[in-house]
């Protein structure tokens, strides 16, 4: 394996001599029901990273709901409202903030190059004494939302996160095994599969917003594969990258005789 500059990882595969000079008999190789050794990747959409603002909207719910003071509506309902609007502030703050991290994408040095001008822009407003002021001018803004609407937009946002992430994420994967990489699809019943001999396995440079802060450790992949039709094979926001590359190492390393 050699890494590049983007972290590239590199498979050729050349089996020994001894091997070389056997024929290969087809009685001898594994049968497909034979269980072998693989590991299945799942790319995912980008909705998985928005699962901070359903979690923040069960906790100002939770808050609204243990602390919040009754508001009198126009036909008389009694609805809960929280007093402080820094629950509402919040809640706003951390949508725009997820909206701008998932649509934005930063990969290394620029993502830490946004952090730095963010801290930049903080320190040079306190220093200029405008922090403050600005600090004051959030008890005048006032934003309110009611329990029920952090109940019911958490659990809509939350219904169509869960969807995204167990079902329609799913019905495409990639299984790699010794020698093979097949992507299958649930919907179909097809396969396409290619042999990982000379194939170039890359992992994309971070995005530390988005891929450690919110995806928790997830990452994109790409695969050229080698020969004379060449395919380039994008897998984006794959969880735990770094151990489904080590998994993916181990196993295109293994020649099928191996399993012998």
């Amino acid at each position: 394996m050699s890494f590049a500059e983007s972290e590239t990882m590199e498979h050729r595969s050349m089996p020994p001599l001894d091997k070389q000079s056997k024929a290969k008999d087809p009685n001898d190789l594994p049968k497909p029901s034979e269980r072998l050794p693989e590991i299945i990747i799942y790319g995912h959409s980008g909705l998985f990273y928005w699962w901070p603002v359903w979690v923040f909207g069960y906790i100002a719910a939770a808050i609204t709901y243990a602390s919040g003071s009754p508001f009198i509506a126009d036909k008389g309902e009694q609805i809960l409202v929280h007093q402080s609007p820094g629950l509402g502030l919040g809640y706003i703050g951390v949508m725009l903030a997820t909206l701008l991290i998932t649509n934005g994408r930063m990969r290394g040095i620029y993502s830490v190059a946004v952090l730095l001008a963010v801290a930049l822009v903080f320190v040079t407003l306190a220093w200029a004494g405008l922090l403050d002021d600005l600090i004051k001018l959030l008890p005048e803004i006032s934003v309110h939302m009611n329990a029920g609407f952090y109940a019911v937009f958490s659990s809509a946002l939350f219904v169509i996160w869960a969807l995204a992430f167990f079902v329609f994420d799913r019905l495409t994967y990639w299984r790699v095994r010794p020698g093979q990489l097949t992507k299958e699809k649930w919907i179909g019943d097809s396969a396409e599969s290619f042999d990982t001999r000379g194939m170039l396995f890359e992992k994309h440079g971070e995005d530390y917003m988005r891929h450690r802060l919110l995806g928790l450790g997830s990452g994109d992949l790409r695969l050229t594969t080698a020969g004379a039709k060449k395919s380039t094979i994008e897998i984006p926001d794959v969880l735990f990258v770094d151990r489904t590359v080590d998994h993916v190492q181990r196993l295109i390393a293994i020649e099928p005789t191996d399993l012998q």
